[in-house]
């Protein structure tokens, strides 16, 4: 599997071109492509799913460029990264089929992310003592939640709900197509946020502004 590839599709800003709708930001499809002497070039496209509802509504378009900018980054041409393709294209689905919270979708892309890139908290026990319960700190500097006693003697770490502490394990753990099978409002949705804010731009050392796209 060659991963991502940059690719010349010629012509297809043409109007009458049949590469024309699988050229398109967000398309995922099936494309026959040829190498060239320098690069690949797409000969056919069939488009799969285009995201409709991402071309016309501002604030899901500007949530999807953002996470697709995240991915850009993360990625490297001839790298195999299926896992990644899975996740941005069930966290578009869900954007543009769905009336899920923006933000929340936004946490939850970016926490999986990190799981894929090798950076996965650590959500069954305590990264200190290892016990199992009442896990209601979560610890940026030792990557995972922590227990009421060796949270309370770590600078580093925001204390959350237990909803919060599922949000996360759910987060982690769950299976592909479910990932965003939850939900979560008020006071648990911002600690998830920051939880997922603060360990992202920790990991990547980066700090990604969605506010800075328009």
């Amino acid at each position: 599997m060659y991963g991502k590839i940059s690719c010349v599709a010629k012509g297809a800003r043409r109007p009458k071109s049949a590469l024309l709708a699988g050229t398109q930001i967000f398309c995922f499809g099936e494309y026959l492509v040829y190498k060239g002497s320098h690069t690949y070039h797409i000969n056919s496209v069939e488009p799969v799913e285009v995201f409709y509802n991402l071309r016309v509504d501002l604030d899901k378009l500007k949530y999807a460029v953002h996470i697709n900018k995240i991915v850009q980054d993360v990625t490297h041409e001839n790298q195999n990264c299926y896992k990644i393709l899975q996740l941005i294209l069930n966290t578009l689905y869900t954007i543009s089929e769905t009336d899920k919270n923006l933000d929340m979708v936004l946490s939850v892309f970016k926490l999986r992310l990190l799981c894929i890139l090798g950076f996965m908290p650590q959500v069954m026990k305590c990264t200190n003592c290892e016990q199992r319960e009442d896990l209601n700190y979560f610890s940026l500097k030792d990557n995972g939640l922590k227990c009421k006693i060796c949270g309370k003697q770590d600078t580093s770490t925001i204390e959350i709900s237990e909803s919060t502490w599922n949000a996360i394990k759910y987060t982690v753990t769950a299976p592909p197509k479910k990932l965003y099978s939850f939900h979560l409002k008020d006071k648990s949705l911002e600690e998830f946020k920051l939880i997922t804010k603060l360990y992202f731009s920790e990991k990547l050392e980066k700090e990604y502004k969605l506010d800075d796209l328009f």
